[in-house]
């Protein structure tokens, strides 16, 4: 009996794993035919009673729910792939299990995996890239954006997207019609194959109306897609699955169904002088055609041997007979290990889609200014008003960047892919001033001050507070004559009058102050405050401001416009020496020289409670008449005080 158990266990464990394979067999056959959300169903099967399986298994399973936008079901098998091959994990596998983190707003693990990776290859320059991209995306998303985006109405419950300029209609891609004769599906997704659709356009809203194939007899019955215009409107050129002349389906090596783009001439209702491109080949995707405003150059996307990744942008040159030139890759600035697709040309702005560079999750749009057709400034990401966590992507713009389309599979839309409309402002072009703050006699840094910028007109447009370290930092705008101004409260003011050019994010760097605090400006004396001041010194028996008085009145003027609660008296006295009644009369016309030069300077004479000479009077020692006294002695008692009354 024991024999007969342990037999029939051994047939049942056989039978088993022959049923287990031969499901994993089924799995990778739906697999291989891009029947990608079977495959899924199938792997999820084997799976279920399979404890340890091989790492192409959870390779497959992954992108199978990758290439379908189940970002959740991916994320579950790229954890578990990442956990098997850890540092290993391939650069392809890798970026899409980045991808699904930030799909599914795990933004930190992101973060945290990918500078771990780029550490760990030495790579300084992507680290510095990688740096760079994601201060830029957290800089703009803290900042109010320039555009505002609606979901159109006439999205249906299948793919919408990929929309061009057409005069003033727009042509698309959609996967809407389930009338095709045969009913054919597309087993990547298991939806209808695209065809074009072209529409009216309202141009108060951006909706799409009257809604109709383009030029249905021309197209196959296989994918439809992604088309661009040259400026005539005449030819043509957009993407579509590789057929026979009998419109059977063209597969490569393995079995993938590629795209070519083809030109055409619209004449009519029908294509004319067809033809398809010199770099159209079978055995890789050439698609996602854009036409420059000039009608000189086609930019395309293609995964051609020798490129970056799992496709890049292209560029070819469209001479005047129509001829293309040879392609050429866009390049490193542009092109990354994951997918750059979807590119159009809005005079010297390549706006394209990718999930290479740093963004929100899937495909983000990036804007990238030419210089020349093959060179290009660093990618900026668009923003999350365009961009979401997953794919965004097929971004079109009208010539004076006011509103455009873009297409998206975010959450809150009507379907699968559906396409968006936005319309833009001008972005305020801002710079930044920055400096610091100290205080004057002692040099150290003054915190909380006021940073107050004014225009030139004298309205506010600024303000901030200086930090410990007394730095501040404050925007203003690009172009204009501006005030800054630094103050505290019971400190003097003090400003600079600057002109900004025209340079969006330019830094203007050491716009420094130095501000005194009342207690450095004044002195007490017998209980009296009075202003701070060196001696002021006249000529031998004249009252005229000389050089070296003047230098000090003007630090009585200083406070006094610096505290204008300030209230003063003047004193002005002499020594002994002389007759009492000349030198009353010498005080007096000295201080009412003093008073004169102060309110030529500005001082309300309200602020001047009294003007006094006092001669020999008040005498601060004892060189009165007749003592014997040293010159500097005798300079003691010729002094002029401003006494504080008033504060």
């Amino acid at each position: 009996m024991m024999r007969k158990l342990f037999l029939y266990s051994l047939l049942f464990c056989i039978a088993s794993g022959f049923a287990q394979q031969r499901q994993l067999k089924q799995a990778d056959r739906l697999f291989e035919d891009l029947a990608y959300v079977e495959a899924a169903k199938a792997y999820e099967k084997y799976l279920k009673e399979e404890s340890a399986p091989g790492t192409q298994t959870i390779m497959n399973v992954a992108d199978a729910y990758y290439y379908t936008s189940n970002n959740g079901s991916a994320l579950r098998w790229y954890t578990k792939l990442y956990s098997v091959l850890a540092d290993n994990m391939d650069e392809t596998h890798f970026n899409r299990y980045i991808q699904t983190l930030r799909a599914t707003e795990d933004y930190k693990k992101a973060d945290e995996l990918l500078k771990k990776r780029l550490e760990q290859k030495g790579d300084q320059a992507m680290i510095d890239k990688f740096i760079s991209q994601r201060k830029y995306l957290d800089s703009i998303n803290g900042q109010p954006s320039n555009y505002t985006v609606s979901n159109l109405s006439s999205n249906s419950d299948k793919a919408d997207f990929g929309t061009a300029f057409y005069g003033s209609q727009i042509v698309f891609s959609s996967s809407r019609d389930t009338t095709k004769v045969g009913g054919k599906t597309y087993s990547w997704n298991e939806q209808p194959y695209l065809e074009l659709y072209v529409a009216d356009r309202n141009a108060e809203d951006g909706s799409l109306f009257n809604i109709q194939k383009f030029l249905p007899k021309e197209q196959t019955q296989y994918h439809n897609a992604t088309i661009s215009f040259m400026p005539d409107l005449k030819t043509v050129y957009y993407s579509a699955n590789i057929v026979k002349p009998n419109d059977k389906l063209i597969t490569d090596d393995e079995g993938t169904g590629n795209f070519e783009i083809i030109k055409g001439t619209i004449e009519g209702e029908k294509f004319s002088a067809t033809e398809k491109l010199p770099f159209d080949n079978k055995k890789y995707s050439v698609g996602h055609p854009a036409v420059s405003a000039d009608g000189k150059w086609l930019f395309f996307v293609s995964d051609m041997p020798g490129g970056y990744g799992d496709a890049d942008i292209y560029v070819a040159q469209i001479f005047d007979d129509g001829k293309l030139g040879e392609p050429k890759n866009l390049g490193d600035k542009i092109n990354t290990s994951g997918r750059e697709m979807f590119p159009f040309i809005n005079d010297s702005i390549l706006y394209f889609s990718s999930d290479g560079h740093y963004g929100l999750g899937g495909l983000d749009v990036f804007e990238s200014k030419m210089i020349g057709r093959t060179e290009f400034e660093a990618p900026k990401n668009l923003g999350n008003q365009v961009n979401s966590n997953v794919d965004d992507f097929a971004f079109i713009i009208d010539k004076d960047k006011k509103y455009g389309y873009f297409s998206s599979s975010r959450k809150g839309g009507m379907g699968d892919d559906d396409i968006y409309y936005f319309t833009r402002q001008e972005p305020v072009c801002i710079q930044t001033v920055s400096g610091i703050v100290t205080n004057a006699k002692y040099k150290v840094p003054i915190n909380q001050a006021d940073i107050n910028v004014y225009d030139e007109f004298g309205d506010e447009i600024a303000s901030v507070k200086t930090k410990e370290d007394g730095s501040y930092s404050v925007e203003v705008p690009c172009g204009s004559k501006i005030k800054v101004e630094a103050s505290k409260p019971n400190h003097t003011k003090a400003e600079k009058e600057l002109e900004t050019d025209k340079t969006p994010n330019h830094e203007t760097k050491d716009v420094n102050f130095e501000l005194n605090n009342y207690e450095d400006l004044v002195k007490k004396e017998d209980n009296v405050e009075k202003v701070d001041i060196n001696p002021i010194y006249f000529d031998y028996d004249k009252w005229d401001i000389t050089p070296q008085a003047a230098e000090e009145l003007d630090k009585v003027v200083y406070i006094m416009k610096n505290f204008p609660a300030i209230v003063i008296k003047i004193e002005s006295h002499t020594d002994s020496r002389g007759k009492d009644a000349y030198n009353m009369t010498l005080s007096e016309n000295r201080a009412q020289s003093t008073y004169k030069y102060i309110i030529e300077h500005g001082i309300d004479p309200s602020r001047i409670e009294s003007v006094k000479g006092y001669g020999e009077s008040q005498l601060k020692n004892r060189c009165s008449n007749g003592v014997k006294c040293s010159e500097e002695e005798h300079a003691i008692n010729r002094r002029s005080d401003f006494i504080i009354v008033k504060k």
